[in-house]
């Protein structure tokens, strides 16, 4: 009998530490290095709201950025869509807020209009990152903005265009997509000198939507009136392009020493190497390499950090013909 009592002691020891030992290995898995492993490997699950890439050389370069860096194998679940047009982009955002996203990332067509769908966000629990445009909404409404300032882009080229010092300018003004912030920032600076300067003057202010064609066609139509001007003022690249094939096709000089001085935006490597070879003036730089400050604020986030800037403004300059170098369009050319 006492064996018998012996033997069942010994049985009801060795099922109990083996109880012990199997509750053990499921609280490492819950709180110890395995369960930190898992919650670092969570996919974060982004919808992407974005201009047309195929607008420009810049968005095609902000489109690639964000591409590769919201990847599945740098643990993000991320989703993409396209338009300038505002009314699309919203939907879009309606979308992604129902399927549930962590982040919603956006670059707006136009700066109003986001009110009442970042609202929808942030009663979901949708956090709105803002990239590249500015909106006009309650701060409250997103966590953070990386942005360039399209303010100061605008000045910089207007302060460079003044410096030329001609007697009179008469320009032809190629605007971007209405409502944008670029638009805006870059519209806005030339408005007020041509309203504070006598001897500026707007011989035709037209939307080409960053179209290159669009911008060739308002250039020929200009060319073709016999109306005079000398100034070329692109809102980017693309418009700036289309604009000099007018000139060719008529046979008007432009660039260094040129009759008519050519500006565009975005420093796009090969618009970069037009001011080195002297055929445009001046280029203005806008940085479409926003997806690491996005990353940043993400990790921040999710580490429960409180952001200490909610607005992100990047470096920029512009670059004029005369002073550009080869190491220039090496390092900021996109």
């Amino acid at each position: 009998m006492k064996k018998l009592l012996a033997v069942l002691l010994a049985m009801a020891l060795v099922l109990s530490m083996a109880a012990c030992s199997k509750d053990s290995g499921s609280s490492n898995g819950g709180s110890g290095n395995g369960g930190s492993d898992s919650s670092s490997s969570k996919t974060i699950k982004v919808g992407i709201i974005n201009n047309d890439p195929n607008e420009s050389g810049y968005r095609t370069a902000n489109d690639k950025d964000l591409k590769a860096t919201f990847s599945k194998e740098n643990g993000y679940d991320a989703s993409f869509n396209y338009s300038l047009k505002n009314d699309e982009q919203i939907a879009f955002a309606q979308k992604f807020i129902q399927d549930g996203v962590d982040y919603l990332l956006l670059s707006a067509a136009d700066t109003a209009g986001w009110d009442s769908v970042l609202k929808d966000a942030k009663n979901a629990g949708v956090r709105v990152i803002l990239f590249d445009r500015t909106i006009d909404a309650d701060p409250s409404l997103y966590e953070a903005s990386i942005v360039s300032d399209m303010d100061k882009e605008g000045e910089t080229a207007v302060n460079w265009l003044a410096s030329q010092n001609l007697s009179e300018y008469k320009v032809i003004h190629i605007q971007g997509a209405m409502g944008s912030a670029a638009q805006r920032g870059r519209s806005g600076a030339l408005d007020a000198k041509v309203k504070a300067e006598s001897n500026w003057s707007i011989v035709t202010q037209q939307t080409a939507t960053w179209n290159a064609e669009t911008a060739q066609q308002i250039v020929q139509s200009v060319i073709d009136s016999g109306e005079k001007f000398n100034v070329i003022y692109a809102e980017n690249d693309d418009m700036a392009k289309g604009a000099v094939a007018a000139l060719d096709k008529a046979n008007i000089s432009h660039g260094v020493n040129g009759d008519v001085i050519v500006m565009g935006f975005d420093c796009n490597k090969w618009a970069l190497e037009e001011l080195l070879a002297g055929k445009w003036n001046y280029d203005g730089q806008c940085n479409p390499f926003q997806s690491s400050y996005i990353v940043d604020i993400i990790k921040k986030l999710e580490n429960g950090e409180t952001l200490k800037n909610k607005t992100i403004i990047m470096d920029e300059k512009g670059f004029d013909a005369s002073t550009i170098t080869q190491a220039d369009v090496d390092k900021y050319g996109i």
